[in-house]
């Protein structure tokens, strides 16, 4: 969030990814001996117009140890490295050197180690070799370009045991010899068509797909991007009816401008049909949590209108504020179970010295949560650390570890008898967010993870291209492969996250652009659409009736109004998702956040209908 919204703009939400084994781009040097051994590629993980953040990733795919690595590349002029870390960078012109710190050079067979660095300018890395040799292991023919990424598969055809891809032509200066088709980024065949049918798969298992290109001197070029595939059958079970986790955030600050109360969840009739509600957020500052906003949490008086129990608080009342209306909230609702979430999209940047002592960090948030003034208030803790070992609003390196030790602290301190949740990015690409910590590992210490999938595209992207901000699925033309609910999703169940503690995402608001003459998503913007509070977003209970939605695509729905285009969920499309959602036997949804429902509470008796 900008401190008051729950905003990834720079994160999950509209980033520029680029994945290419960089022999691909242009002729490089001649082959090296350690070219086969391992393998350099660059990843755009955020991108501002005129500057960007970029970050390389050396994996040693032999079969013996890597002493050191020095990577090589070239920047087109006006392109420039201005920071870097975890790599000592320095250029000559446009021509630009990373090598490794004394501290993770040496890379055992099959390890992988990343550097990151901010750039100004706009351009793309090319001529980059690894070691001396070709940054993708591969052939590499001085004056030949490697050929083009193919089209990213479609997946059609789908049974227990099978699938049918299909993808668009690669192109190159002498012609296509061949296709490499990977699964889960292992070759599993090689076809001279534009197509292949995969046998011999696991019912009812997520897979995921790319293709590779080769041309008639072996040279590989960049790899497509991703397809998810669920194939049919299987054992998956959903959850037993009315086990299903139905969570909202509530914000702290929605009682002032938006003037959201407590009070509403009963009105709208909202509080009657959830199972959890997350409070957001308190900070994280000086390694420890801490309150956010104490006027709002725990000092405000409510007066008897605005109180959940019809009367008014007192002077001399021992606690007041957002805290004393969500205890009268349970004393009405014993059922649900509140959980106090902490960082978000502003307070995210103290978790870096959090991370660095998860004890101290762990016995904080404990003894802030069960403070005797509240601790009959909450039911556990919940994590919104956006992101580790990546970058949000800043950037944190405290390593792929430093998310499970964290977790694994939480849940030693706060025990088996409270919740500990997290939200999590829903970046679906190949090397981004999801693959940047250890969220398998970290599993075991959770009750469940909120996974954003939402804020994948935006008009943090000014000029566009339109489309929908929480797509369930990939569609052509979709900006970024792998920006999706299925593709983050397939991604967590494959590296080992069971899937009843994955709870998909859903945003009560819009993203919208204006200077769009295009209904269809794909048309060009001039910038964000004008929205209550901020540019660019707009909360549904407006767009209901300001712009209604005409269209859907990838399961959610978009709309045309004069030059605004906007894209969000309505309760028909909440209803597919949540439909999906049984389907791959998830624990559940949440959705941010219950201010920008209508006042009876549409989108969340689609949510918690659609759920059973």
């Amino acid at each position: 969030m900008r401190f008051r919204t729950r905003v990834r703009q720079r994160t999950v939400a509209g980033l520029t990814t680029l994945l290419l084994p960089l022999a691909a781009l242009v002729g490089l040097a001649s082959p090296a001996s350690a070219a086969t051994s391992a393998t350099a590629t660059y990843t755009k993980t955020q991108d501002w117009g005129t500057g960007f953040e970029g970050k390389w990733t050396v994996t040693n795919t032999g079969t013996t140890s890597i002493s050191s690595w020095t990577i090589d590349w070239d920047f087109p002029s006006g392109t420039s490295v201005t920071s870097a870390w975890d790599a000592d960078v320095t250029s000559s012109g446009t021509h630009w050197t990373a090598k490794n710190k004394s501290y993770n050079g040496t890379l055992a067979a099959g390890a992988s180690v990343s550097f990151g660095f901010n750039g100004a300018g706009t351009g793309s890395p090319s001529n980059c070799t690894l070691n001396g040799g070709s940054c993708d292991g591969g052939t590499t023919v001085p004056g030949d370009n490697p050929p083009s990424a193919p089209g990213a598969p479609t997946a059609s055809a789908i049974t227990d045991t099978s699938v049918k891809l299909s993808w668009s032509a690669a192109t190159d200066d002498k012609g296509i010899k061949n296709y490499d088709v990977l699964r889960g980024g292992t070759k599993v065949a090689t076809v001279t068509t534009t197509s292949y049918t995969d046998t011999g798969l696991t019912a009812g298992t997520d897979y995921s797909y790319t293709v590779q290109a080769r041309d008639t001197a072996d040279q590989t070029g960049p790899v497509s991007g991703a397809v998810a595939v669920h194939t049919t059958g299987g054992t998956t079970t959903p959850p037993p009816t009315g086990n299903a986790v139905k969570l909202g955030y509530f914000t702290e600050w929605g009682i002032y401008g938006r003037n959201y109360n407590v009070k509403n969840l009963v009105t709208s009739g909202s509080a009657a049909k959830i199972t959890h509600i997350n409070y957001a957020f308190g900070n994280v500052t000086n390694g420890q949590c801490a309150i956010g906003d104490s006027y709002a949490d725990y000092d405000k008086a409510f007066t008897a209108d605005q109180s959940v129990s019809g009367v008014a608080d007192t002077w001399d009342q021992p606690l007041r504020g957002n805290f004393n209306q969500l205890r009268e909230l349970k004393a009405k609702y014993p059922n649900i179970k509140i959980l106090w979430s902490f960082g978000g999209w502003t307070w995210s940047g103290g978790f870096a010295q959090a991370a660095a002592n998860p004890a101290a960090f762990a016995q904080s948030c404990y003894n802030l949560v069960e403070d005797p003034r509240w601790a009959d208030v909450f039911d556990g803790i919940d994590i919104d650390w956006e992101y580790p070992n990546a970058c949000g609003l800043s950037c944190d390196t405290s390593g792929a570890a430093a998310y499970k030790n964290l977790m694994q602290a939480l849940r030693a301190k706060f025990g088996t008898g409270n919740l500990v949740t997290a939200a999590t990015t829903a970046d679906g690409t190949s090397g981004g967010k999801i693959d940047a910590a250890d969220y398998a590992g970290a599993s075991q210490y959770v009750d469940w993870y909120n996974v954003m999938s939402y804020d994948f595209f935006g008009a943090f992207n000014a000029q566009g291209p339109t489309a929908p901000h929480s797509p369930l699925t990939s569609y052509s033309g979709i900006p970024t492969p792998g920006f999706t609910t299925a593709d983050a999703i397939a991604k967590f169940k494959a590296k080992g996250v069971p899937a009843s503690k994955l709870l998909i995402g859903i945003g009560f608001y819009g993203r919208g652009w204006t200077g769009v003459t295009q209904d269809a998503p794909g048309g060009t913007a001039t910038g964000p659409a004008p929205g209550t509070y901020e540019q660019g977003i707009e909360d549904y209970k407006v767009l209901k009736t300001s712009c209604p939605a005409t269209g859907t695509i990838a399961g959610t729905a978009y709309a045309h109004c004069g030059s605004n285009w906007w894209s969000y969920d309505t309760p028909a499309t909440i209803g597919t998702k949540m439909a999906w959602a049984k389907s791959q036997g998830l624990g559940g949804a949440f959705f941010w956040e219950f201010s920008g429902d209508t006042s009876n509470g549409e989108l969340v008796s689609a949510l918690t209908g659609g759920l059973g």
